[in-house]
């Protein structure tokens, strides 16, 4: 008679860490998680860049409708300006602020509310955008506005009075829409952003337990029931 070759009694394995026969891997990984939310914030960011981009047109034909004309005069040779002290250049660089003050407010109010929970990717695709979309308006309003002085002079003649192209002269302008949009997100996130949840304080050298059913504070009342009454005496 041979010996079996395994024990007929095996001990438990009681070994907490061993990892269980069958399981595969495991459910929950933290750092998939964590580039799951980046590649969904970088997306929503890239969006926000283009949507705000394309607004830019928008505010470039609002800024060649109200910004005012520097008027020229035609000369024989020559082309000068008919009012060498007029601030209608000035005017043009102050009404492209005005208007993208105006775009960079309603763009963070509108990404804020659509988006509330974004992160930095958000604020960085914001500002790019307002950056694009500033000098996109810029090229929107030379492009369709005046471009050629001579052939206008020689068109209208010596003596008539015609607009000049519109320019920005003041190039700081295009920062307008971006600062605005990000001071203004800013500010809805510290006031209406969602807050994190405060931490339990716990006393020095005592054991934290978290909050729940199981762990209620062991100075709360305890509910009895209805007590119970021995027999009565006949008497």
């Amino acid at each position: 008679m041979t010996a079996p070759l395994t024990p007929p009694h095996q001990p438990p394995n009681d070994d907490p860490w061993q990892k269980p026969q069958g399981a595969g891997a495991t459910a929950y990984v933290p750092e998939a998680a964590d580039e799951t939310d980046t590649r969904t914030e970088l997306k929503q960011a890239v969006g926000v860049t283009l949507a705000v981009a394309l607004s830019g047109v928008l505010l470039g034909l609002l800024w060649l409708w109200l910004s005012p004309r520097v008027p020229l005069i035609a000369g024989d040779s020559a082309v000068f300006l008919k009012d060498t002290e007029g601030e209608e250049a000035i005017g043009a660089d102050g009404t492209f602020v005005l208007l993208a003050l105006g775009f960079g407010v309603v763009s963070a109010a509108l990404v804020f509310f659509f988006r509330r929970r974004g992160g930095v990717p958000l604020v960085v695709g914001l500002a790019l955008g307002g950056l694009l979309a500033s000098g996109l308006a810029w090229l929107v309003g030379w492009v369709l506005g005046p471009d050629d002085v001579v052939a206008q002079a020689r068109a209208v003649g010596q003596g008539a009075t015609f607009d000049a192209p519109l320019e920005l002269n003041a190039r700081g302008a295009l920062l307008a829409w971006p600062v605005a949009a990000m001071l203004v997100h800013l500010a809805l996130t510290a006031l209406f952003g969602p807050r994190d949840p405060e931490p339990e304080w716990v006393p020095f050298g005592a054991p934290y337990l978290p909050a729940g059913p199981d762990n209620a504070p062991t100075d709360a009342p305890r509910e009895t029931g209805p007590q119970e009454t021995g027999p009565q005496d006949g008497r």
